[in-house]
């Protein structure tokens, strides 16, 4: 029995684990691993929540004598594996030497690398569910509920730089299924909290929109910055600012403001563009159109 990739898998394992394979696939991260942040007093940031820091990879545990093989515990692996070394060095080959089996045994858990890496998917926004400052309900209006789930989404994205571009990128289930919010019950929840909040029907589809545009921009951007190829042409070791000054003395504006335009201002950015957004769907709501 053989599964659907293990033609891929042997074009690109040569039996042996290696670093991330396609420094430019999306996914693919530095040499190095995530780098560490600019800003490590950021409360979103994992090592800030008694959590493991994106930048310490965590490995693959293998399995314990007599601990058994199931779904639950290979798409654990694959979070793992991927977060360790970037999405495209996970194949099932290497997956399953990582947990002391055979590629084979795999197979029979998950069917196929697509049906591991959708689960991979739901299991990292799935992360929400387990987040206490989230709320599934508007418990103090709908501005709080959406300043909590913005920020429980950055936490997880922060918390798996090298996995949200498959978040984002993932083929969804139907058209109107937008990341990063990928869940049917997430996305029932965005929706019911703002239309019994005055939102009418197209106001609400209008901020759904809206919402999870700012957040994807926003966070495959920050991921970026970690390190991390968003796209096929990415280089995850980032731009490099190699321009002379000669190249740059007859843009003044540039010269004048470089300094300023090469500062991080991640965490700064994020809030206050989520503050603006919020601002302006209320305003949509109290002038009772339907665009922003």
């Amino acid at each position: 029995m053989t599964g659907p990739d293990d033609h891929a898998d042997h074009a690109t394992d040569h039996d042996h684990d290696g670093p991330p394979l396609g420094a430019r696939d999306v996914g693919a991260t530095v040499s190095g691993g995530i780098t560490a942040p600019d800003h490590p007093d950021d409360p979103d940031l994992p090592e800030n929540r008694n959590r493991r820091p994106a930048q310490n990879p965590p490995g693959v545990q293998p399995l314990a004598a007599r601990e058994p093989l199931t779904r639950d515990r290979i798409v654990e692996a694959a979070v793992d594996y991927v977060d360790t070394h970037g999405l495209p060095a996970l194949t099932m080959r290497r997956l399953g030497a990582r947990l002391g089996v055979e590629a084979m045994a795999l197979y029979y858990h998950v069917p196929s690398r697509d049906d591991l890496l959708d689960a991979i998917v739901e299991r990292v926004v799935d992360e929400l569910f387990d987040d206490a400052e989230v709320h599934l309900e508007p418990v103090r209006g709908w501005q709080d509920y959406l300043h909590r789930l913005a920020h429980g989404v950055r936490r997880s994205a922060l918390a798996h730089p090298a996995l949200f571009p498959l978040v984002a990128t993932r083929p969804p289930a139907a058209p109107w299924v937008r990341p990063p919010l990928r869940s049917l019950r997430w996305i029932d929840s965005f929706l019911t909290a703002l239309r019994t909040h005055g939102f009418s029907d197209e106001q609400t589809v209008v901020a759904y929109r809206a919402y999870t545009s700012f957040l994807l921009g926003h966070l495959l951007l920050e991921v970026a910055q970690r390190g991390v190829a968003i796209n096929a042409v990415d280089d995850p070791h980032g731009a490099r600012d190699t321009l002379a000054d000669d190249e740059l003395a007859e843009h003044r504006a540039i010269v004048d403001l470089r300094h300023l335009l090469a500062l991080d201002e991640t965490v700064t950015e994020f809030e206050e563009s989520l503050e603006s957004l919020i601002n302006r769907l209320g305003a949509m709501v109290t002038d009772g159109s339907a665009h922003l």
